[in-house]
């Protein structure tokens, strides 16, 4: 769970509780916003995880592409003895 996601689950658990503690009647709007914080909070972090997992794939593409030229002292170097 990222910083982000933290902060507004904490801010829409707070929002809750308040409504709870000054009006009962606000827990009426109070739950829906929360949901609705809560949820626009995640989909942002889902985002974000994968792009970042779609960028680590295209650069393990992009290394499985590229042919290595060894030169002749470099094959020489690799051989086991």
């Amino acid at each position: 769970m990222s910083a982000l996601t933290m902060v507004v689950a904490a801010f829409a658990l707070a929002l809750v509780a308040m409504s709870f503690a000054f009006a009962g009647g606000a827990v009426i709007v109070a739950v829906p916003v929360a949901i609705i914080a809560v949820g626009i909070a995640a989909m942002i972090d889902f985002s974000k995880r994968r792009k970042q997992a779609a960028s680590l794939h295209d650069q393990r593409e992009r290394a499985r592409t590229e042919k290595v030229n060894f030169t002749e002292r470099d094959e020489q170097t690799l051989v086991s003895e």
